[in-house]
């Protein structure tokens, strides 16, 4: 059993990834960090894209945060990823290519029709080959 969960830089993204180590520790499962790499920058109005601008980018701030979830968590075998795509798209092919059976998404504040839940848990929830955990990251 594996639990998958996204990171970017932002806060509620590093809540999210405690959450996973909480869950993924609880169970006994590994825990598969990733992160989603973009060659394209882009940029909205009000809510900046958070993927990184290379695999390499995205796999040095995977890494990072599966280094600073180890420490909390020194039992938990953690391995980190990166992959070039859109967040959601991102956490399904992880999911699927890890043979996981929950992917962790926040519930990160947007606005609009995402406001309840954050664009990219909307999306991972719709298509998700798993359970779907939305940690609360307010």
């Amino acid at each position: 059993m594996t639990v998958v969960v996204g990171v970017d830089t932002s806060e509620t993204a590093g809540r999210a990834a405690k959450t996973a180590a909480r869950l993924a520790a609880g169970l006994g499962t590994d825990l598969v960090v990733v992160c989603a790499a973009s060659s394209t920058n882009r940029t909205g109005p009000s809510v900046p894209d958070r993927r990184m601008t290379t695999p390499e980018k995205a796999l040095e701030v995977a890494k990072e945060a599966a280094e600073t979830l180890g420490k909390d968590h020194p039992d938990l075998t953690i391995e980190a990823d990166a992959k070039e795509g859109k967040p959601a798209d991102v956490l399904i092919e992880a999911a699927q290519a890890y043979a996981a059976e929950v992917i962790v998404v926040g519930n990160r504040n947007a606005q609009g029709v995402t406001r309840v839940l954050g664009s990219v848990a909307k999306d991972v929830v719709g298509k998700a080959p798993c359970d779907v955990y939305v940690a609360y990251t307010k």
